[in-house]
């Protein structure tokens, strides 16, 4: 269960943008984050010599957000590897203990649970060929290594990269006001507001053409999803092969009925109250 928490952010040059240094201050685990155009910078700080478990993150080919988890004795070391040998990454996290806590066995298995939640999830498509096999654990390193699991998933969300927050149906459904559904054209659609915006779920459909006034950018969103494979064509309508994150209601409801659409009016409850009167016209 989520609880209040306080989390500090430090930017040692300054830059926004640049490298970000996170902790909750009453905790031990601290999260690096770099782009990669900021490599040469990022090695010249010693807390990166170090064992620790570290994320790339970056896009795909098919235009899925993509990430690669790994472990090492020393992150700078292995990183460096990483600059030559892989392309598609654009950020770097790297978790270490400030107290150093972490062992080889530490990490390994927070390596382990790491990629093992991710695939879960699916919110991200994984450079990982496989999961690993759990390493053998004393029950208390187990314990400790969980907590620090946590901790470093909500870093991770913290500084925008929510790998393991998932959006699937399961989550939402024993609350149904959370729900809504969307229908039109011959086309079933169901989605839920999510922290990052508007989520359809797997199996929804999407009218197969667009009407001819559909602006430029739902007809070239729409070729994209189905060029990604997202989309797939199923009888006289396309379907979603995945949950899929939208920037709002409006841009999944108009990627849905091929046409421009007001996303806050047209997705409802099953009881048929509106995605506006259930978020927006509330007391």
């Amino acid at each position: 269960m989520a609880y209040p928490q306080t989390i500090q952010i430090f930017l040692p040059d300054g830059n926004p943008r640049g490298i970000k240094i996170a902790e909750i201050t009453n905790r031990t685990i601290k999260a690096i984050l770099f782009p990669r155009n900021q490599f040469e910078a990022i090695l010249q700080r010693p807390e990166l010599a170090n064992v620790g478990f570290y994320f790339l993150f970056g896009v795909a080919d098919n235009g899925h957000e993509m990430a690669y988890i790994g472990e090492a004795e020393d992150c700078a070391e292995r990183l460096k590897q990483h600059q030559r040998n892989k392309d598609f990454w654009n950020y770097a996290v790297v978790i270490i203990s400030q107290t150093h806590a972490f062992t080889k066995t530490h990490v390994k298995y927070l390596e382990y649970v790491a990629i093992k939640k991710a695939s879960e999830t699916g919110r991200y498509d994984l450079d990982n060929s496989a999961i690993p096999n759990r390493p053998h654990i004393t029950e208390s390193m187990e314990a400790d290594a969980e907590d620090c699991f946590e901790i470093a998933k909500v870093l991770l969300s913290t500084l925008g990269f929510p790998l393991f927050d998932s959006v699937a149906r399961e989550v939402v459904a024993s609350t149904p006001v959370d729900v809504y559904k969307l229908k039109g054209n011959g086309v079933e659609a169901e989605g839920s507001l999510v922290d990052d915006g508007f989520v359809v779920f797997k199996d929804s459909k999407v009218k197969a053409t667009t009407v001819p006034s559909c602006h430029d950018y739902l007809i070239n969103m729409r070729n994209e999803l189905i060029q990604s494979g997202i989309l797939t064509l199923d009888g006289e309508a396309y379907r979603f092969t995945e949950d899929y994150i939208f920037s709002s209601p409006s841009t999944a409801g108009g990627v849905i009925l091929g046409r421009s659409t007001n996303g806050w009016t047209k997705w409802r409850t099953v009881n048929g109250k509106t995605l506006d009167e259930m978020k927006r016209q509330v007391n």
